[in-house]
């Protein structure tokens, strides 16, 4: 496979998709991490190609901390633009931090790093993987809206600067709880634009949870288009993570499997102005990549402006608690 740290396909296909039970159940007081950061300068492996189709490849990451504490890193959002995010692991933890830049604005390392756990339903701090398995998290001002699987719920959380305390409350998700799957429910919460048709409405997005068509379950959670839709699957890869691009498209962060070609990612583009109840909406890809390209468990994904109004696009791995896996940051700029 090539490439530092690389390991055998079905090593690698074995770590990231047994389920895992990795409990850090055993130290739930938040703690300051300190995260080792390698620069990635090349993202098809052995190539100083810049270019992959309307994305270019701006920089990325590679990071490891002592901490276990530190990854499976599911959703994040960032809270200033390419800076400051808070973000949800699949372990129970929030996590905090920065992304620090160099002279050139590519992406160095990640500061100020810092992790609490979730409360349960209850607002009990248990570490029970059932009960704080997060996978998707929106924010809108102080308020986080997560997604979480095992338990299906979305729930919302004040943030603010002493912590997150537990649920101010449970959404209504729209979808039929019995058409969740135990490891494929709600995986991505994103808010849409205020000026865009949905007027701001929390969209929710399955992993896998699909209809008899096979598409994807997915719900508006509010507003003039509230109800449940679905989104085309094709070639088997499963939803991760979604954000709002400016122009009010969504982009989605998919990914696949194989036993004999290990992991691939990709993005979507879903026209913005087709998401409503009933709906069934699809898109072009924008960018596929597989093991010969700089990827992992890729999970999250967020999209911001750069200050010379450049879009965006920042990708974010689940590294599973795995020393056979990687947590990796990614960053590309969207040429409209």
């Amino acid at each position: 496979m090539g490439g530092r740290g690389r390991i055998s396909l079905s090593a690698l296909a074995l770590a990231i998709f047994t389920l895992s039970q990795v409990s850090v159940a055993g130290d739930l007081s938040p703690a300051s991490v300190t995260v080792n950061s390698r620069p990635i300068t090349e993202f098809r492996i052995g190539s100083q190609e810049r270019r992959f189709g309307p994305l270019e490849f701006v920089g990325g990451l590679e990071m490891t901390a002592s901490s276990r504490k530190f990854g499976s890193m599911s959703s994040f959002r960032f809270r200033s633009p390419g800076g400051a995010f808070i973000g949800v692991a699949d372990t129970g933890f929030w996590f905090f931090g920065r992304v620090a830049r160099d002279s050139e604005g590519r992406p160095g390392g990640f500061a100020d790093f810092r992790v609490e756990p979730i409360a349960d339903p209850d607002g009990q701090v248990t570490g029970d993987k059932w009960t704080t398995d997060a996978e998707g998290i929106g924010i809108l001002g102080d308020v986080a809206s997560v997604s979480f699987e095992r338990e299906h719920r979305i729930s919302e959380y004040r943030i603010d600067s002493e912590g997150v305390e537990g649920p101010l409350r449970h959404l209504d998700f729209l979808v039929p709880a019995y058409e969740l799957r135990r490891n494929g429910g709600f995986e991505t919460v994103v808010y849409a634009p205020e000026d865009h048709p949905l007027t701001g409405a929390r969209v929710a997005l399955t992993e896998k949870s699909v209809d008899k068509a096979g598409n994807i379950f997915a719900a508006v959670l509010e507003g003039p288009r509230k109800g449940v839709f679905t989104v085309a699957r094709h070639d088997a890869f499963d939803i991760t993570d979604g954000a709002f691009l400016p122009n009010g498209d969504l982009l989605l962060l998919e990914r696949y499997y194989s036993p004999a070609s290990g992991v691939a990612m990709r993005l979507r583009r879903i026209d913005g102005s087709t998401i409503e109840s009933g709906a069934v909406v699809d898109g072009p890809i924008l960018l596929t990549a597989d093991m010969g390209y700089q990827i992992d468990n890729m999970e999250g994904l967020d999209v911001w402006r750069r200050d010379d109004g450049a879009t965006m696009i920042s990708i974010l791995s689940d590294d599973n608690q795995s020393i056979l896996q990687r947590n990796i940051y990614l960053e590309f700029r969207l040429a409209e």
